[in-house]
């Protein structure tokens, strides 16, 4: 697939990958960005694509800019989904790309999409000019594991319809762009449990 360079494209594609940047990583100087920034390059996925199969060594931190890409594993019986990616949202297999260790997730493109990538390589050479970044990357490692533990403690402690309120109101969009089964998976329920509480607010 064809990549291109970050001076291709639009300055409001710049700007979201330089605010994102900002807002996950913290405080990082004019100089510092840009030097990130001209790692990073331009992707298109297609529909249907798999950019990422579980068990593969994951090579890459996306960052996307339009589309939706699914993060899901299958097991004997069904599929689960992980999570839906989309606009501004950073997407990579954390412990595979960090640890080198197999990747749990497959990423599969929902809809046509444009992303901007990082290859590990080049993420690594990130150290060499931004010297607060083992500290940087460690407060980014601790903000992925508290969102994993948000989203554990809300499958413990709500119920199924206080899962699909929380989920709605943060997420709205999501619910007119992808199928409807893949929520479902992303807030533990069954399609039928699902849909039985959509028909009870259909909002």
């Amino acid at each position: 697939m064809q990549t291109q360079s970050i001076p291709d494209l639009s300055p409001t594609h710049l700007s979201q990958l330089q605010e994102s940047i900002q807002n996950t990583f913290g405080i990082i100087n004019t100089q510092e960005l840009n030097h990130i920034i001209e790692l990073f390059k331009w992707k298109p996925i297609k529909k249907g694509e798999i950019i990422l199969r579980t068990n593969q060594n994951c090579q890459a931190m996306y960052f996307i800019l339009s589309g939706y890409i699914r993060v899901f594993v299958e097991t004997a019986d069904k599929e689960v989904t992980q999570w839906i990616a989309y606009q501004n949202y950073f997407l990579t297999d954390l412990a595979s790309f960090m640890f080198d260790k197999p990747a749990r997730w497959t990423f599969q493109a929902l809809t046509d999409a444009e992303v901007y990538m990082i290859n590990k390589d080049e993420y690594n050479r990130i150290k060499d000019f931004v010297p607060t970044w083992p500290e940087i990357e460690r407060l980014f490692i601790c903000h992925c594991f508290t969102t994993l533990e948000d989203r554990v403690f809300s499958h413990l402690s709500m119920t199924a319809e206080e899962r699909y309120h929380y989920f709605f109101q943060n997420n709205k969009e999501l619910f007119n762009q992808v199928p409807l089964q893949y929520i479902a998976s992303m807030l533990g329920m069954t399609a039928e449990t699902f849909s039985r509480i959509r028909r009870k607010y259909p909002f």
